[in-house]
């Protein structure tokens, strides 16, 4: 199985049903039924730093993460149903984590 990262935006259309919590509740007992969940968290504020330059707030259009494990990126697409931003109209974006 490959690792993923799920990174939800604060772009939907619909905010309420994008943090609402009973809808994430729902999603995430979900997705750990499905054996591949393998954590996640809101994401707060933070700072970009560069060596020898000025810090800058940290990127405020992130708001959360989901790690999971799948077969390749079909089957994590698949995933994204039921999940409260990406049907409220807003993006998640997919990556895979290399191995090492």
């Amino acid at each position: 199985m490959n690792e993923y990262i799920l990174l939800m935006y604060l772009d939907a259309f619909d905010q309420e049903a994008a943090i609402d919590p009973e809808r994430w509740a729902r999603y995430i007992t979900w997705l750990r039924g499905t054996g591949q969940f393998d954590g996640g968290s809101s994401i707060g504020k933070g700072q970009r730093l560069r060596k020898g330059q000025m810090s800058h707030p940290g990127v405020t259009d992130l708001s959360g993460f989901i790690r999971v494990r799948a077969a390749n990126l079909e089957e994590v697409k698949a995933l994204l149903t039921g999940n409260p931003v990406y049907e409220a109209g807003g993006t998640v974006e997919i990556r895979e984590l290399p191995r090492t």
